[in-house]
């Protein structure tokens, strides 16, 4: 009841903020953008507010006679990570970013990236391989349209995801019936393994790492040390399972879109795709200065060995193709678009530890 009513509040408050402004000044124009993560420690968020933003407000300015006024709320102070789609849908926020991880349901397909572990481990490429499937299969964008009343104007992602815990390992054997947390449709990299899998958010992990709920987290680089889980759980296991491009969407409500005029509407879409470029570059040097900090500040780094890594992706080599098979009793391309993931990426070069196989 008190989670409504918060809403009920923030929204009437965004109505009257944008009445006054529109009133005030023809030409200007307001916009709220936001997201459940932190800006500071969280790359996507961050690249929202120090780049996107600034960069709206300053080509409008240069390039129209309209200008922006935005209103930024970050780190769930408008929406927490689960509620930013639905934010975006009824109009709390103009333009939302969220990982689709934590609409697994709602957002099945767009998490095909995840359905594919063990694939390129730099951002800027996996994020490009995600853009072409994006760009290849209309049905994604169109899916969130006519479903949650939103438009796609950019893609972004995670750096490689990694292994850290409380408590030192070896073998994948020696983490049976450990509890490592995830974020949603990555649990079943390790629930394949014998790990027992915890669904969790990043703003809950340091305590509950502290405390014993579990012993370790499925993180990239960035954010383990930008949120300082090396200090409950200092091991940290260089696996490669990949930098999930694509699962972060910067999406924005399809009414606040179309009341804009056609050159400012122009001008987000153009600065959505740019965002795309400047936040993998930023994601791939902050997954090498986030090792960088983890081994001066004291965690234990250490590289999984290629056998120990061949074992963990046969136990995931029917994974893509289950998925994408669910993804098709859902009513979704989810073959097409789990096999022309993989064949991007295939097809740039990339030699996978296992063969997927999309029948």
């Amino acid at each position: 009841m008190l989670q409504h009513l918060r809403w009920v509040v923030i929204f009437l408050v965004v109505l009257l903020q944008l009445s006054l402004s529109t009133n005030a000044v023809a030409d200007l124009y307001t916009l709220r953008i936001g997201s459940g993560h932190p800006a500071g420690p969280t790359v996507y968020a961050g690249v929202l507010r120090d780049y996107l933003v600034p960069e709206l407000k300053r080509r409008v300015s240069a390039e129209t006679e309209h200008e922006l006024r935005i209103i930024e709320g970050y780190g769930g102070s408008i929406a927490s990570v689960s509620e930013t789609l639905e934010a975006v849908q009824v109009g709390i926020l103009d333009i939302g970013g969220f990982c689709t991880c934590f609409e697994p349901a709602k957002m099945f397909l767009h998490n095909f990236q995840y359905f594919v572990p063990f694939g390129p481990e730099g951002a800027e490429e996996g994020i490009k391989a995600a853009r072409r499937v994006y760009d290849a299969y209309p049905w994604l964008n169109e899916h969130l349209e006519t479903n949650y009343g939103q438009s796609l104007i950019a893609i972004n992602g995670w750096d490689n995801y990694h292994l850290g815990s409380s408590v030192p390992w070896e073998a994948v054997e020696d983490l049976q019936g450990v509890k490592i947390a995830g974020a949603g449709p990555n649990l079943p990299w390790l629930e394949l393994a014998g790990v027992i899998p915890v669904q969790s958010i990043l703003p809950d992990a340091y305590m509950a790492m502290q405390t014993g709920v579990y012993s370790g987290w499925l993180m990239f680089p960035s954010a383990y040390f930008a949120y300082k889980l090396h200090e409950p759980a200092p091991y940290y296991t260089l696996i490669g399972f990949g930098a999930m491009g694509g699962a972060i969407i910067i999406t924005m409500n399809t009414r606040s879109l179309e009341r804009l005029p056609l050159e400012v509407r122009d001008i987000v879409l153009e600065v959505g795709r740019s965002y795309e470029n400047e936040a993998a570059k930023i994601l791939d040097n902050r997954q090498i200065s986030g090792l960088e900090n983890l081994r001066n500040s004291g965690a234990t780094i250490r590289e999984l060995p290629n056998e120990v890594r061949a074992q963990w992706a046969r136990s995931l080599s029917n994974f893509p193709n289950e998925m994408a098979k669910e993804a098709d009793s859902r009513g979704m391309p989810g073959s097409e678009i789990v096999r022309a993931y993989i064949e991007t990426i295939t097809q740039s070069g990339y030699d996978w530890p296992v063969e997927y196989v999309i029948n």
